[in-house]
């Protein structure tokens, strides 16, 4: 019998080494230990995100149809019919269907708020993962699946069986940044390391991941190794450097969940040295563009 990546047995965990570098079985391994781009022990139904929606069959000739049509639907703002034909995609296992009902349900958007149905979504697409690779066409869609199933393992969900698992939250976040090189990922990751969330707390650790994040433009794993950069926490200090991935960060901050990348900014500059200053400004141009060329060749 199948078991889930997402089941609820007990977690088992490789050695530290192996956890930070998997190899490409180990999508094949969390399926028998863990049971977000737009063009996821209990009875199987209670996992079948698509039963209790039931989708007309007969509308559409193909996934790829019902796919192309939920777009259409979506973006002309008919949300509802765009749900219906996703949903119709993904009963036929299409991973970005399933992804994107994912995001909707987690975000309410154009149907109800339901994250256990989210999860449920994101699990399919974790459940159908065959180690295809890094550069697979859906390796996007597959890894934020799983940091989003990070999310919610780290969280849970109140009132439902999802309930707060750290070990399994870090297993998810672990494998979309190792093996994806998710930034989403990798931030949460260095974060567990940071808060020692289900990890041994390790600042080295949670530098060296927000270190991945920040060069590919994740704006709070920049705010975060900036302020280890400064404070030397875990790391040997770079003023000029932490100052530098602050600088960043506060240019790319965005409203109010942003306040506190700000914050941390505005602490660190006002009481930086002004030839400090200058040396985070002149390694903030090269950086940027470094940064930017890195998010391009993602998309």
């Amino acid at each position: 019998m199948r078991t889930s990546r997402t089941a609820h047995g007990r977690v088992t965990r490789p050695a530290r080494a192996a956890r930070d570098r998997p190899p490409a079985s180990i999508g094949r391994r969390l399926a028998a230990a863990v049971g977000l781009v737009f063009l996821g022990a209990l009875p199987a139904a209670a996992l079948d995100a698509t039963a209790r929606t039931p989708v007309p069959s007969g509308n559409y000739r193909s996934a790829r149809e019902a796919l192309r049509m939920g777009v259409r639907d979506y973006n002309a703002g008919d949300k509802e019919g765009a749900a219906r034909a996703l949903e119709y995609a993904a009963e036929q296992g299409h991973a970005l269907a399933l992804w994107k009902l994912g995001r909707m349900y987690a975000e309410g958007d154009g149907v109800p708020h339901d994250d256990l149905k989210a999860f449920e979504f994101f699990s399919r697409i974790a459940d159908d993962t065959t180690d295809e690779g890094p550069d697979a066409q859906n390796s996007g869609v597959v890894a934020s699946a799983f940091t989003a199933l990070g999310t919610y393992f780290l969280d849970g969900i109140k009132g439902t069986y999802v309930r707060p698992n750290p070990e399994r939250a870090y297993d998810m976040f672990n494998y979309a940044a190792s093996y994806f090189g998710d930034p989403n990922a990798q931030y949460n990751l260095g974060r567990l390391y940071l808060d020692g969330t289900g990890v041994d707390t390790d600042a080295r650790q949670a530098a060296r991941w927000f270190n991945l994040a920040a060069e590919k433009g994740h704006a709070p794993a920049q705010a975060l190794l900036g302020q280890l950069l400064v404070n030397g926490q875990g790391v040997p200090a770079q003023r000029a450097r932490g100052l530098m991935w602050l600088s960043m960060a506060r240019e790319a901050a965005q409203g109010r969940k942003d306040d506190w990348i700000v914050a941390l900014y505005e602490k660190a500059w006002a009481t930086a040295s002004e030839e400090d200053r200058a040396a985070a400004m002149a390694q903030a141009s090269q950086t940027t563009a470094q940064v930017t060329g890195s998010a391009r060749r993602r998309r």
